[in-house]
C-alpha cells in the first residue's frame, strides 16, 4: 500500500513537531548533521571510503553512521529488485532515510552506486545544505580487476543484465563536492579528503 494508490492518505496527514529539535541534537552532539552520499561504479571503494571515514570521524569525537547498499538490501529494501523502476524506489527510499538521521544530528555516510544524476539530484534536494556528493572514482579497468564479488564477471558473461558500466549507464556527477580517485590514491589520502570538505564546510570542529 502506497500514498500513490490512496491519494486521500497523504491529505489525512499532518506534520508533527518534536520537543526536542534537530539544533538542540546538534548541540548536544557538538556537530552538524548531514550525509555524505558515496556515489561511484562496483568496486570504486564506496563503502570502504564511507567506513574509513567513518572510523576517522568515529575517533573524533563525530556520531556517524554508514548505509551501505548491500546492507539496506537486506533489511530495509529486501522487497525490490534490481529494475529500473526498483533501483530509484531504492535510491528514494534511502533518501529519505539518510534526511532523518542527518536531522537526528548524525553524520551518515550513503555508499550506493546511484547511477542516474537524477536520483542523485532527488537525495539532493530533501537536505540541500547537509549534503555531500561524494564521487568515488575508479576506472572501469581497475574496478573489474578488484570485482570483490565477481560481478563484472558474472555481467561479462551474460549472467547479469543491466549491470552499470557494462551494459547499463553511469552518469557521472557534473559538480560534486569531493572527488576521490581510489585508483591513484590511498585510502588515507581519500579519507582525508573527506573530513577536511566537512571542516571546510563547518558541519564539524
Amino acid at each position: 500500500m502506497t500514498a500513490s494508490n490512496f491519494p486521500d492518505v497523504v491529505a489525512n496527514l499532518k506534520w508533527h513537531d518534536h520537543a526536542v529539535t534537530r539544533t538542540m541534537r546538534e548541540e548536544l552532539n557538538g556537530h552538524r548533521g548531514c550525509t555524505l552520499w558515496y556515489t561511484g561504479l562496483s568496486g570504486s571503494g564506496k563503502s570502504t571510503l564511507a567506513n574509513e571515514v567513518s572510523a576517522a570521524l568515529h575517533a573524533m569525537g563525530v556520531r556517524t553512521y554508514v548505509l551501505d547498499g548491500d546492507n539496506i538490501r537486506q533489511g530495509l529494501n529486501r522487497g525490490l529488485s534490481f529494475s529500473e523502476e526498483d533501483r530509484r524506489e531504492n535510491i528514494r527510499r534511502i533518501a529519505e532515510v539518510a534526511k532523518l538521521f542527518s536531522d537526528a544530528g548524525l553524520v551518515t555516510g550513503a555508499a550506493f552506486i546511484s547511477p542516474y544524476r537524477e536520483e542523485r539530484a532527488l537525495a539532493r534536494s530533501l537536505q540541500p545544505d547537509t549534503f555531500l556528493e561524494i564521487h568515488v572514482k575508479a576506472d572501469l579497468a581497475t574496478c573489474e580487476k578488484r570485482d570483490p564479488k565477481g560481478l563484472y564477471a558474472k555481467a561479462r558473461a551474460g549472467e547479469i543484465r543491466q549491470f552499470t558500466g557494462i551494459d547499463a549507464p553511469y552518469e557521472e556527477p557534473q559538480n560534486p563536492e569531493v572527488v576521490v580517485d581510489t585508483a591513484k590514491n590511498s585510502l588515507a589520502d581519500c579519507a582525508r579528503l573527506v573530513v577536511h570538505a566537512l571542516k571546510q564546510r563547518r558541519l564539524i570542529p
